[in-house]
Formats: C-alpha cells, structure tokens, sequence
C-alpha cells in the first residue's frame, strides 16, 4: 500500500518485497509524486547511485512535462530500504538489483505501456546490467530507453587498483566476502550540502560513505569487465557527462563544475559499447550527479533529456 513518503505531502512510498538473497530479507522502496488524476501512458524510474537516494523533487517536474509519470526507487539496501542487520548499499552481487528493477517496472507497468529508465552513477551500471540482461525477451523489452547520468563504467583510479586491487578483490571475495577493501571520498558529497545547497538525509548519504565490500566490489568490477567488451542494450540509450573531471581524493576549487567522482573521458570511451544506439552529450559545468548541478549546467541537462526523449519517444501521454 502506498503511504506518505519522508519527501512530505505530495509524495508516496510504498515496499516492494523482493526475494530474500544473502543478507537475508530484502525489500526495495517506490517512490512518486501524489497522482493528479491524468492517465499517461509513459513514466520514468530514477535509480540512484551508490551512497545515495532518491531525494530530487525536481525530477518528477521534467517527467511530467514530458507527458510522464515519475518513480524513483531506492534499491535494497539504499536510504529508505536500508534494514537493520544488512550493510547499506551493499549486496552479494550487484546483478540482484535486476529484481528490484523488475519489481519496479511490474508494478509501474500496471499503470502504463512505455517505461524509460533513468540511472545516476552505479545506479547507471545497474539499469545498463539490467537492460542487457533482459534484452531480446520475446514479451518485449522491460524499458523503452535508458537515461544514464554519469554512469559508473570503469574504477576511476590508476592502473595498479584497475588490476591488481582488482584480482586481490576476486580472490577476498570467495575467503573473506564481507571484508572493507575501500571508502569513497567524502569531498564531493560535503560539497553537496554546504555549498551546493542540497538538503538529503545523512544516514542515508552519509559523507564518508559506507563501507566498500570485497564480494561487493567484485561484482562491480565483473559489471566493468563486461561493459569494456560490449554489452547488448537494445533500447535507445542516452548518456550525460559532465564536460570536465576533477580530482576524487582532495577539496578543490572546481568542485562546483566538475565530475569529481569518476572520470568523464572513461565515460565517454566507453559508452558506445553498452549497445548499437547510444547517444553521448557532455553538459559544460556540470557535476557528477548532473540533476544537482549549478545552473545553468542542471537545466542544460534537464533540457538535453528532455529533447532526446521527444525526438526519440514522442510524447508520453
């Protein structure tokens, strides 16, 4: 049943039951505007990245001028999923994720025959995963278009951590699955908040992140190593970067304008190797998570989203 969402009046949540997986019990969350009472035939689902939910109201505006419903959902494990007993953001193997999106888009398809599916940074490699996985089903495709922004495509990170960190991480996720083998850096979100002007739950979106698991990280790797030799995706896909990368591991003075989480020019190398209809569009002065950016890079990307959704889609309504 839906119920009034942590976003306040206007907003529902409602629990997804998934199957249990190796942290036990799981459930994901749904997200949505308070209906207005117009049927659309189209609608959106927002997937967040890692250290990270669904809290961007101003999402569900561009989806609904585009003639959409809007969903977002927070995975197991993420912000409103979290459960006491399982680490957040964390799962086995991050292709389980594939059922929540499935639960997502079962229960949105019950309202409306076009879906398109919108995912920020490793929640980005998550749908791309997904899309692939699900491609060819006779049924027809589960999504009809990705929207990826600034999709985790490859470790931002130098060569010996590309490979070495790599198979040390392979090797410790069959003898010690749950071992912290890494954090993100706390910059960029600590930027987010106090001069970026973006209020979010931080137990949910904590600065110094949560813990990077080997099992965890393996599987991530496994989704990279499977991106580098090309993935299927047979719907459209859209992919928006940012036009410049700044450094991960420090504060600077262009955090403001800059993806200083991953690398842009990974991004754009390897984004045509996700399927054979990608379109790529760097927004100049935007940040890693492009819908939080400074203007006028946020309403840049709003409107290259919105202008390859019309040309590719049509209207949603």
């Amino acid at each position: 049943m839906w119920r009034q969402d942590v976003l306040g009046e206007g907003w529902q949540a409602r629990d997804l039951a998934l199957p249990p997986d190796a942290y036990g019990e799981a459930v994901a969350t749904l997200v949505r505007p308070v209906p207005d009472g117009t049927a659309r035939r189209g609608a959106a689902l927002y997937v967040p990245g890692f250290v990270d939910y669904f809290f961007h109201p101003h999402l569900a505006t561009l989806w609904r001028s585009l003639g959409r419903d809007f969903y977002a959902i927070d995975p197991r494990g993420y912000g409103r999923s979290i459960r006491p007993g399982r680490p957040p953001n964390v799962v086995a193997d991050l292709a389980v994720h594939a059922e929540d999106l499935d639960a997502a888009v079962h229960q949105i398809r019950a309202d409306h025959d076009e879906v398109v599916v919108m995912g920020h940074s490793t929640g980005g490699l998550i749908a791309a995963m997904w899309a692939d996985a699900r491609a060819a089903r006779p049924a027809g495709p589960m999504a009809e278009a990705l929207v990826l922004n600034s999709p985790w495509l490859e470790l931002n990170r130098g060569w010996f951590d590309r490979e070495v960190t790599t198979r040390v991480a392979h090797v410790l996720a069959r003898f010690a699955p749950d071992m912290v083998v890494g954090h993100l850096g706390r910059h960029y979100g600590e930027w987010l908040h106090t001069e970026g002007g973006w209020d979010f739950d931080q137990a949910w979106k904590p600065d110094e992140g949560f813990d990077v698991r080997a099992r965890w990280f393996s599987s991530v790797r496994r989704a990279h190593a499977a991106v580098a030799a090309g993935l299927a995706v047979d719907v459209p896909v859209l992919v928006c970067t940012s036009d410049a990368s700044g450094p991960f591991d420090r504060w600077h003075e262009a955090l403001d304008r800059t993806d200083s989480v991953l690398s842009v020019e990974q991004m754009v190398r390897l984004a045509p190797r996700l399927g054979p209809d990608v379109t790529v569009v760097q927004v100049p002065g935007g940040i890693h998570d492009l819908a939080l950016s400074p203007e006028p890079a946020r309403t840049a990307y709003l409107d290259a989203v919105s202008s390859w959704v019309t040309e590719r889609l049509g209207t949603g309504g």
